[in-house]
């Protein structure tokens, strides 16, 4: 049962768990307790069996990577099938019952979700790294879309705003692993920024995109649904987080400064979310 579990990434799914919730919470409406708690957790579901899609599919290359190779198919502690069938199970439940708990558009989103991650992200990492990074960034950034779409059944401006903050965010923090992770990308045979463009070139894309990531972060105030807490808080940890990458850039740093950045990443993501639940929500 532990095998799995850890095959749906755990740590993941309570990021996923934590920014849908936040959609809902943030968007203007409500919603029955019980709708709620089903539509979450159909969401981590989706996301869940993307994710045991991907172990099933990179099984062969996890076991390169030192993060990857004690899961339970490279580790031999779990026939390939077995993952399989759990996979298909975990999106045959999840989308039914996010059309249910939730409503088309949602299910819908759930549906794109799962067949970016399984169906394009996971093949382009082996070619592509720009490819993989940008198209691994929309199921990354769905859940809270998908937690607000739960509330209003459509997408507007504010769901959207969530959308690309979680989007942004996911540049940078996989910037920064592929840095000091790249000899292990390398022996897997998959393609990552560094591998591809050199270390330079990925220091120089986590700066702009930081940058970008700041601007995007002041989109809850600017549409009404934060206040100046939530802005100011936005603006200092994110300037915290382009100081990250311009220090990385003016002296070269490599493997110790981008650990140190994916570090800052998760602090960054965790104190705006919450920072965002505690001075944001509908404004009436």
């Amino acid at each position: 049962m532990r095998d799995l579990v850890s095959l749906t990434k755990p740590r993941l799914s309570t990021l996923v768990l934590a920014t849908a919730a936040g959609g809902m919470y943030l968007a203007p409406g409500s919603v029955v307790p019980v709708r709620a708690i089903l539509s979450v957790l159909a969401i981590a579901g989706a996301i869940g069996a993307a994710n045991v899609f991907n172990c099933y599919i990179e099984r062969d290359s996890d076991r390169f990577m030192a993060r990857t190779r004690n899961r339970p198919l490279p580790a031999g502690r779990m026939e390939p099938g077995v993952a399989l069938a759990f996979g298909l199970l975990l999106i045959l439940i999840a989308l039914p019952l996010l059309m249910l708990a939730g409503n088309p558009l949602t299910a819908l989103l759930g549906f794109i979700a799962f067949t970016s991650y399984v169906f394009v992200y996971t093949p382009l990492k082996a070619h592509s790294s720009l490819g993989a990074l940008l198209v691994g960034g929309i199921p990354g950034a769905l859940p809270p879309l998908m937690g607000w779409t739960v509330v209003t059944g459509r997408l507007d401006a504010g769901g959207l705003a969530l959308f690309a903050l979680l989007f942004a965010w996911q540049m940078p923090h996989f910037l920064a692993i592929a840095l000091f992770r790249q000899r292990e990308y390398h022996a897997a045979g998959l393609t990552v920024t560094p591998l591809e463009s050199g270390d330079t070139s990925s220091r120089w894309q986590l700066l702009a995109w930081s940058l970008v990531l700041l601007g995007v972060s002041v989109l809850p105030t600017t549409l009404g649904f934060a206040g100046v807490t939530y802005l100011v808080s936005a603006i200092v940890l994110g300037s915290v987080f382009v100081g990250f990458a311009v220090w990385g850039v003016v002296k070269r740093l490599g493997a110790p400064w981008a650990r140190r950045t994916f570090a800052y990443s998760l602090v960054y993501l965790t104190a705006i979310f919450a920072v965002l639940m505690l001075d944001g929500g509908p404004r009436v």
